[in-house]
């Protein structure tokens, strides 16, 4: 059991989260169940906050919706006084229908629709991240049409391979997002935003990666920016108030994963962003950073209920849950590994080696070979750090409703998405008679 946030084991015997009998929630609510620990998450807001805030106080922290959406999520990240980066139609209409202020709203997206951008500037969100040419005439287009200026950063590919699967890779030069600096083509982009009247020219913008565990492909990335930002002013003399450097840093999965502290990590990104400004003369930028997974991910855990438990003698021990891909992707998509016990047997020693399986018709390996409580049927078990892309990437394979997710904080609980029911399921068919 990894020592996250307010979890520990109670009088029990069992998992509490926020004060809750992690037991007792599954009970209560059903499972599968995400249950998200409020207090964690808090935290992890006003730790970016206050360290970057403490090195340059110009910084701005827009929470990465892609990670987990919902509006009440969305609440949470407006009284922490963070900002929404979304990246779709979807993730916007969830931050509208919350109330949040739009200005503090971006929006990003590879292959943005044409609803999506009308959307985003009817709207007034406060900054689009333009990711390719044909995008800046469009958004150019609906600002005319609406009679907007629109605040737009551009997405610079700075061909930087960061360590970390290369599914979630983004600042090499080969990939589809943004504009290539190795290839001329992000000069080129500033330049053209910078012709049209109605678009506003606020920064640049790159992300290098995801769950990234040490500290120095960020900094390459400062330094790589900076010296871009100090090339537009040579060839444009044209000054960019802002550099986004997104988001990536990587959490707690394994006991033996070792990220850097926020703390850290604010140290080695405003170091490195005052020591490039200093090297090109430029005044110091205002900073924006993106972060998702290292606010909600640590967060999160999923309750699961074993079904079965199926021993083939000098093969391995499988434990069936109740979930599985469609609740939980990341370990077909590229193998993710996650920390588990049993919450009914949290203190006790695990003893087995099990591979824990969900009830797909996949193979559906969601665990190999970890080690539990003497596992049974009708245990609970809880997989710690699923706040982040779990909901958010879950489906309806063999047509299972999604799980409910809860908010637990000193002993409460409150539902903050609702269980599908099988009547969901078929709402949008369309029977031929």
């Amino acid at each position: 059991m990894l020592p996250l946030g307010t979890q520990c084991v109670n009088a029990a015997g069992h998992l509490e989260i926020g004060g809750c009998d992690a037991v007792e929630l599954a009970q209560r609510f059903g499972t599968p169940l995400y249950v998200l620990d409020e207090a964690h998450l808090r935290a992890n807001c006003q730790a970016y906050r206050e360290a970057f805030q403490h090195l340059h106080k110009d910084t701005f922290v827009y929470y990465a919706t892609k990670a987990l959406i919902c509006i009440a999520l969305c609440q949470v990240m407006e009284e922490e006084g963070l900002g929404l980066d979304v990246a779709s139609a979807g993730e916007l209409y969830t931050a509208l229908k919350a109330g949040f202020p739009v200005e503090r709203i971006l929006l990003h997206g590879n292959n943005k629709t044409d609803e999506e951008l009308r959307m985003a500037v009817e709207h007034r969100v406060g900054r689009i991240v333009v990711d390719h040419f044909d995008e800046i005439a469009r958004i150019a287009h609906n600002a005319r049409a609406l009679n907007r200026t629109v605040p737009v950063m551009v997405r610079v590919t700075p061909g930087i391979k960061a360590r970390t699967h290369d599914y979630i890779t983004t600042g090499q030069m080969d990939t589809k997002f943004g504009f290539s600096l190795e290839a001329g083509q992000a000069m080129r982009a500033v330049e053209e935003v910078l012709s049209h009247p109605r678009l506003h020219l606020t920064g640049v913008h790159c992300h290098i990666g995801s769950q990234l565990l040490g500290l120095r492909a960020f900094e390459k990335a400062v330094e790589v920016m900076v010296a871009f930002m100090a090339e537009v002013y040579r060839r444009t003399g044209y000054t960019l108030q802002e550099l986004n450097l997104g988001g990536g840093l990587g959490i707690r999965y394994l006991a033996e994963d070792n990220p850097p502290s926020v703390a850290q990590y604010a140290q080695a990104v405003v170091g490195s962003l005052k020591a490039a400004c200093r090297h090109h003369g430029l005044p110091l930028p205002r900073l924006l950073l993106e972060p998702g997974r290292s606010i909600v991910g640590e967060a999160g855990v999923t309750l699961y209920t074993i079904g079965v438990v199926k021993e083939i003698p000098g093969v391995r021990t499988y434990v069936a849950v109740d979930g599985g891909l469609s609740d939980n992707p990341r370990p077909a998509l590229y193998g993710a590994e996650y920390t588990v016990l049993l919450a009914n047997k949290a203190n006790q020693p695990p003893n087995t080696i099990v591979t824990v399986a969900g009830k797909h018709c996949e193979s559906d390996i969601l665990f190999r070979d970890v080690e539990l409580a003497s596992p049974r049927p009708g245990d609970i078990l809880a997989v710690q750090s699923t706040g982040a892309y779990n909901y958010a990437m879950a489906s309806n394979y063999n047509r299972y409703p999604r799980p409910a997710m809860v908010l637990v904080r000193n002993g409460e609980a409150k539902v903050i998405v609702r269980r599908e029911t099988l009547d969901d399921l078929i709402a949008h068919d369309v029977p031929l008679r």
